[in-house]
């Protein structure tokens, strides 16, 4: 079976990838039904686990390992020296909804629609969830989602996109925060954020692995959004430092702590040494109390200060030494590495802009493909979470439900009229090897100004060599916008059949 598994009897029918997005698109829970059926798992007892981390809001230089003089990270520092740490590595967006869709789908976000924070995924997209479902993994959502409601008839919630068990929230999410269980609101009341998703998780995880199936989990923390409310115990590390930095301190180290104690918990499962545990963040570094590493610009930046993240992989059964991965990697590789790493045979149907990097680990080298990125000019949909939430729980024991906001339901739909790079503008760019070329459209400009530098002798993007070096800069912005107008051409539906 072409695609999404293999038949399940050798005359059994057999679709192909344009079939199965058309049947997700107009039938998605019959398609979800045949793609059950369809596929056959290999058994799970041999089969690597997958457990995804994000943080959100955690720049390059937020952690101990990369140089930080003050947060204290035992735990991903521990993991960053025994691991794969990766030292060049991108979120797809400089903000966290997009770069959470390209980690789902291996694509770059503006393909999905997914432009700004609080964009739902569409319907017709497949992700990683659904793709390792559909090879015999069980799969769980656990913490903030933000790529759609969480209500019951959303048709963006995690169930919609190949999660089997969720409890998720709409947005970043606090201490004591209220959570949607699959559709219910429930409150956590005195448990840190981190460990809410943490703890939710390893919980599924130990009933899960009753079965045989290999385990994928997403755990997105809330951490170290604004507002910055650090539990006390960690809190306490910081003592003497300015209230805002003293919090945002605390809630690093409270995602350290629950980061430490989920890897204890896959040894006490026996499954660690088979399990790929990546982590990563959304966007680079806050402003205000965030730290870049010392790159130009912050969360909301296309400059490498608002896309560089801390990454650290863990597999010990296949690395069990450690390794340092200075190539550039990006989160919308996650996706296709994983297709690689479990041997899946998938081919995708539409235009992936990830690769898989595990050629990367086995014997160093560099990525093939370039990189794009393009932060537009949309305005965010704002998703406040625990008032939602708050809601949803008053209207429940009422014993009433709610309608998901009609905006992310609208937002979930083709672009009526059809998008074009001047309608998005934006700013974009294009980092092909050691270059990086920025085409930046203004709402009022009629002409894009460009950009450019070279990382490995400029890594701070502080001095422009544009004007020196105007045959490279004609060169990559044949690339950009080759690269662009097929993202606008995806995001318009062309894949869909539009």
């Amino acid at each position: 079976m072409t695609g999404v598994g293999t038949a399940i009897t050798p005359s059994a029918i057999l679709l192909d990838s344009s079939t199965v997005i058309a049947m997700k698109r107009f039938l998605p829970s019959v398609t979800s039904f045949l793609l059950f059926c369809l596929s056959v798992p290999a058994t799970g007892a041999d089969r690597p686990h997958v457990v995804l981390v994000m943080a959100d809001d955690q720049g390059w230089g937020d952690m101990a390992y990369n140089g930080h003089p003050v947060i204290q990270t035992p735990n991903f520092d521990e993991a960053a020296a025994s691991g794969i740490r990766f030292d060049r590595f991108y979120a797809a967006a400089p903000v966290c909804s997009p770069t959470r869709a390209s980690v789902l789908t291996g694509r770059n976000p503006n393909r999905l629609g997914v432009y700004q924070w609080g964009y739902p995924i569409r319907k017709e997209e497949i992700t990683i969830a659904e793709v390792l479902r559909e090879n015999g993994y069980t799969t769980g959502h656990f913490g903030k989602w933000h790529l759609g409601s969480v209500r019951k008839d959303s048709g963006s919630k995690p169930g919609d996109h190949g999660f089997d068990r969720w409890i998720s929230a709409p947005n970043f999410y606090e201490n004591g925060a209220t959570l949607s269980d699959e559709g219910t609101a429930v409150t956590f009341e005195g448990v840190e954020s981190s460990f809410i998703a943490v703890n939710s998780a390893v919980d599924w995880m130990k009933q899960a692995l009753k079965k045989d199936q290999p385990v994928f989990a997403v755990i997105w923390f809330g951490s170290p959004h604004a507002p910055h409310i650090a539990a006390d115990e960690d809190a306490e590390h910081y003592e003497g430092q300015e209230e805002k930095r003293k919090h945002f301190y605390g809630e690093i180290t409270g995602m350290d702590r629950a980061y430490g104690k989920l890897r204890e918990e896959l040894d006490a499962m026996g499954i660690r040494d088979n399990t790929i545990l990546w982590y990563c963040s959304d966007n680079g570094a806050l402003k205000d109390v965030g730290d870049t590493g010392g790159h130009r610009g912050h969360k909301g930046k296309v400059y490498d200060g608002g896309l560089l993240v801390p990454s650290i992989l863990e597999w010990p059964e296949r690395f069990p030494e450690h390794r340092i991965v200075e190539a550039r990697g990006n989160t919308f590789d996650i996706f296709p590495t994983l297709i690689d790493a479990l041997e899946i045979d998938w081919k995708a149907p539409h235009q992936m802009d990830g690769e898989s990097l595990l050629p990367l680990f086995d014997g160093g080298g560099t990525r093939k493909k370039p990189m794009g990125f393009w932060n537009t000019a949309k305005r965010g949909i704002g998703t406040p979470s625990e008032e939602w939430m708050q809601e949803l729980k008053a209207a429940q024991a009422k014993g009433e439900d709610l309608a998901p906001d009609m905006r992310i339901v609208a937002a979930q739909k083709l672009p009526q009229p059809p998008e074009s790079i001047e309608s998005l503008k934006g700013h974009a760019a294009w980092i092909d090897g050691d270059w990086k070329l920025h085409c930046i459209r203004g709402k009022k400009s009629k002409e894009p100004v460009f950009e450019l530098y070279h990382l490995a002798s400029d890594p701070a993007e502080e001095r422009d060599v544009a004007g020196e070096n105007a045959e490279k800069v004609a060169a990559m912005r044949r690339q950009l916008d080759e690269w662009m107008d097929s993202v606008v051409r995806s995001l318009n539906g062309e894949e869909y059949g539009r």
